[in-house]
């Protein structure tokens, strides 16, 4: 029974997080209504647009907040980084060898709870991406536009990640470092440490966990952003809106 009701606080956490992180994005509408008169530009040319660039800044701010949208919601539910193996947090590099020793030593289970942990610190911090995602959206100027219009398949992205990364690290560490002793991480990481500074010959050995999380999850959320945008820019199928399929082709 314990396992049962475990499983169903589980999914309905995973419920209320997709559901908070759609309330936090940003609406289209709402998006659009400070842009204003964007100022016409001469000389815009890409292989990508509508010709029009108040449309064309429509459509990549349509395109930006549908793709965010999606990545936030997919890593926000319980599995969102666990169960995606091209984004799920693996175990630091720096510490692999304490890990390969704990299990050849038994302690299995305590690294596969120290590495569910991490991506379930990450999972619940991934909603806070919403704001900031929508507040570079709003700030984009037509000046930007024109570069992602121009650039390859993940231009829009890394106009993203220039924009928000430091911020989204400010934010996402201390609910990372709050979220890695609820969930366990600490526990998990401290007890296999133990198992494996308790072994002989092997010394102690460092690791700045919050930071560590911290960073691999912006580097999932970034991965999920490439690939909404990738395919908005490549599958036709993924154009779902009159715009989108005006500004990137039917």
């Amino acid at each position: 029974h314990r396992n049962g009701r475990t499983i169903a606080t589980a999914a309905v956490l995973g419920a209320l997080l997709a559901c908070t992180a759609a309330a936090q994005m940003p609406r289209l509408d709402d998006i659009l209504k400070g842009s204003g008169s964007l100022p016409k530009l001469p000389g815009a040319a890409s292989s990508v647009g509508a010709g029009d660039e108040q449309t064309n800044a429509a459509g990549i701010k349509e395109a930006r907040a549908v793709g965010t949208e999606n990545a936030v919601r997919s890593l926000s539910q319980v599995d969102g980084y666990f169960g995606n193996a091209a984004v799920k947090i693996l175990m630091p590099s720096s510490i692999q060898k304490v890990a390969d020793v704990a299990r050849m030593a038994g302690y299995q289970k305590q690294v596969d709870e120290f590495v569910l942990s991490m991506n379930r610190a990450a999972e619940a911090a991934a909603p806070l991406a919403a704001k900031y995602f929508g507040d570079a959206i709003r700030d984009m100027s037509l000046e930007d536009v024109r570069g992602i219009l121009a650039g390859g398949d993940t231009a829009a992205t890394d106009f993203f990640s220039r924009k928000t990364r430091d911020k989204l690290y400010a934010a996402f560490k201390p609910v990372v470092s709050t979220k890695v002793g609820e969930v366990g991480a600490t526990k998990a990481y401290k007890n296999m440490m133990g198992s494996f500074e308790s072994l002989p010959m092997m010394g102690r050995q460092s690791l700045d966990l919050d930071d560590y999380v911290t960073n691999k999850s912006l580097d999932g959320l970034f991965h999920l952003v490439a690939q909404e945008e990738k395919n908005i820019r490549s599958n036709p199928a993924a154009r779902t809106t009159d715009l989108l399929r005006t500004v990137f082709g039917r």
